[in-house]
């Protein structure tokens, strides 16, 4: 069968894991696809190479596409969200020297109490904070200004934020540049592996579904090309399904683990699949649920209410009109499309494009098209909800 080739770029993370099962496992090759996987240094190497098509189509933090729909950073060239690729699945840690002062406090509180745990970070501070992120525009920055915004620590403005490519998060720790980061994993973990570093606190203790990858195009990409994109999406949406069975978890953590790919011990991989980190350098061990999320709880369909969150965000540290952001944020995230090219394929499709966010305390079922559909939770830490409707 004569297959289309299809150039998709990607960061080395465990959250890549649906491209790279969509290639090896054969759903891209059973869609019509030679998928060709691209290995980027940095977000902003993959940004470029994608907006300047040199790529279809990319392994992408979810509010990239919203910055760019907004104007914000890197060349003026929108880009589309097809699906979400991953939920969840950072890792906030903090040098050893600091994890000392913190432990020094008093005994060390649950892992999942991201209250505790930013109060007991902020009291321990030696002066202003140096956090790394990978990219200025990610969840990874999203998740730690609202954390401590929300505690008191105003951020980004009481911090010093700087950027750091996934794989050189330890290297940047190690030289003491920075005193803390979140970051998708395994980066986190080979930080704590190389002994600079301790993880104090899993990303999802922060918002427990919070969206972290989509798999991103440039705007009028599947427009011009309807059957690739259907083919694309469908392949990455079958391995997200694949994924979402535990007995499939060492499988993909081997695959994840060739030098091609994230280029780590598979055995670092599958802890992050499997929710159970080594979070300090004694081998302690803390188990975090729904730690990443390729496909439970419709974590495939691109939420414009999430979209609308980051755009909110975003316009008011920028300076820019809410409503305005909110009408870009939710062009770009394409549940029109995954309702086309989906929902034959048997993805249930829920029956709005918007929800409350942070609104579900439990495990909850939605209308949706084939009603089977149960969302959440997805509370935020502090308990606020967002609205959509109310950024207009």
């Amino acid at each position: 069968m004569n297959r289309d080739a299809i150039e998709v770029g990607f960061i080395p993370l465990v959250d890549c894991a649906p491209l790279v099962v969509a290639r090896e496992i054969g759903f891209a090759e059973e869609e019509g696809l030679d998928l060709h996987l691209r290995k980027a240094p940095s977000w902003s190497s993959l940004r470029d190479r994608l907006a300047l098509g040199a790529l279809d189509a990319a392994h992408m933090l979810a509010p990239m596409p919203v910055a760019m729909s907004l104007g914000l950073g890197g060349i003026p060239a929108p880009l589309d969200a097809l699906a979400m690729i991953s939920v969840n699945g950072d890792v906030i840690g903090v040098s050893t020297a600091l994890a000392a002062r913190m432990n020094a406090l008093g005994e060390r509180p649950d892992f999942m109490d991201a209250q505790a745990v930013g109060r007991r970070l902020i009291e321990a501070a030696d002066g202003r904070l140096r956090l790394g992120v990978p990219f200025p525009f990610s969840m990874h920055a999203e998740l730690l200004y609202y954390w401590l915004d929300a505690l008191g620590l105003r951020s980004p403005q009481g911090l010093d934020v700087r950027t750091v490519p996934p794989p050189q998060m330890a290297e940047a720790m190690a030289a003491g540049e920075i005193d803390a980061f979140c970051v998708g994993e395994p980066w986190g973990s080979v930080a704590v592996e190389n002994g600079v570093a301790e993880i104090i606190l899993p990303g999802c203790a922060i918002w427990r579904f919070a969206p972290e990858k989509v798999l991103a195009v440039r705007r009028g990409w599947a427009e011009e090309q309807p059957a690739r994109a259907e083919q694309l999406m469908r392949a990455v949406w079958r391995a997200g399904k694949w994924l979402s069975d535990p007995a499939h978890r060492l499988a993909a953590s081997e695959l994840l683990a060739r030098p091609e790919y994230v280029d780590v011990p598979s055995e670092i991989i599958e802890r992050a699949l499997n929710g159970r980190l080594v979070v300090a350098g004694t081998g302690e061990e803390r188990r975090a649920p729904r730690f990443v999320e390729f496909f439970d709880a419709a974590a495939t369909f691109p939420w414009r209410s999430q979209a609308v969150w980051m755009a909110v965000r975003l316009a008011e540290r920028n300076g820019l009109d809410r409503a305005e952001a909110a009408k870009a944020a939710r062009a770009c995230f394409r549940t029109d499309l995954y309702r086309r090219n989906l929902g034959p394929a048997g993805a249930d499709l829920p029956g709005a494009s918007e929800k409350l966010e942070g609104a579900l305390d439990q495990p909850t079922a939605v209308a949706s098209a084939a009603g089977r559909m149960i969302l959440g939770p997805d509370l935020f830490f502090d308990g606020r909800v967002f609205d959509p409707s109310e950024a207009a």
